[in-house]
């Protein structure tokens, strides 16, 4: 979801924010790291009509910076309207305990269809977070996101982007997300997915509904993308009943989808972690393989006109201690 980083800085040479409009704080940090979490994404707040998450990625490298950083990403889940453009201005930030404090930086992003996420916003070193008697006390990491300013327009073609209107953003009580992170008891499961005609496949499809964790699911799929995508497969897991679950009782799943490779039993695999509550329909990746890949009998990832799928699940936190 977005793979740039812009440089970021030790902490002492963090700008300091404003107290953010959403906290999302995460319990158990180290648990991210023992099970090599690549990116978590926290659960839906909203501003002003749009739905929107923190995207953390706690060991994001890139060339130049050394040693991993801790790195923060905005993403815009509602759909814009065709052509519809939303400058955002942004804050992304960490909460310093010693101090009292909230500490990052500002960002922009121009949110549209095809790009519905910020660029990685490199926060702290991994080992200087580690280390830090103010970031991370207790096993406790608190991210925060207040969106400054945004400005819907219209994109012409071949001209330039034309004002639309300025969106308000209302002052707001706090809203804070908690997770907290199992360290071991893990509810695991796996599904397989055969299809045998996914050459003939346009619109979009659901596997046979399974169930991980007292809770049924479904993969959904894309063959020709959905409109996120870049020519690309779309592939998502979707529980069957979202409404079981409530903010309170939302779920941290680590989710890993694949495509098996016919010719070396390989596979073509994603992987990420997600909160799921009563409202979420679904995570996943829009541009999960491209589709010259996917079709090009080269590659061996479909064989006549079958396909074959797998998703990985764990529950590994909770919104609730316990």
């Amino acid at each position: 979801m977005g793979n740039s980083c812009v440089t970021g800085a030790p902490h002492a040479l963090l700008e300091k924010t404003d107290d953010p409009a959403s906290q999302w704080k995460i319990i158990g940090f180290s648990s991210l790291l023992e099970k090599g979490a690549t990116t978590v994404t926290s659960d839906v707040f909203h501003y002003y009509g749009y739905e929107w998450v923190l995207e953390v990625t706690p060991k994001h490298k890139k060339s130049g910076l050394g040693s991993p950083y801790v790195a923060v990403s905005l993403l815009l889940l509602n759909t814009l309207e065709a052509g519809h453009v939303m400058n955002a201005l942004f804050e992304l930030s960490m909460y310093n305990h010693s101090n009292r404090t909230y500490c990052g930086f500002k960002a922009s992003n121009n949110f549209h269809v095809k790009k519905w996420y910020s660029e990685k916003k490199c926060l702290i070193p991994l080992e200087e977070l580690l280390k830090s008697s103010d970031f991370l006390v207790d096993d406790i990491c608190v991210f925060g996101v207040k969106i400054l300013k945004a400005d819907i327009s219209f994109a012409r073609k071949k001209a330039a982007v034309v004002p639309k209107k300025v969106v308000v953003i209302p002052k707001k009580p706090i809203t804070v997300q908690n997770l907290f992170l199992q360290k071991k008891e893990f509810i695991k499961g796996t599904y397989t997915w055969t299809m045998s005609n996914f050459v003939d496949l346009k619109l979009p499809v659901l596997s046979p509904a399974f169930e991980v964790g007292g809770y049924k699911w479904h993969i959904k799929m894309y063959p020709c993308g959905d409109q996120f995508s870049t020519k690309s497969l779309s592939l998502y897991l979707c529980m069957v009943e979202p409404s079981m679950l409530t903010l309170e009782l939302g779920m941290m799943i680590e989710l890993t989808l694949s495509i098996l490779n016919w010719k070396n039993g390989k596979q073509w695999t994603r992987a990420g972690s997600f909160v799921f509550e009563g409202t979420t329909n679904g995570w996943g990746w829009p541009n999960f393989i491209p589709l010259r890949m996917l079709k090009d009998r080269f590659f061996g990832n479909i064989m006549g006109s079958n396909c074959i799928v797998k998703a990985d699940i764990a529950i590994i936190g909770s919104s609730i201690d316990g």
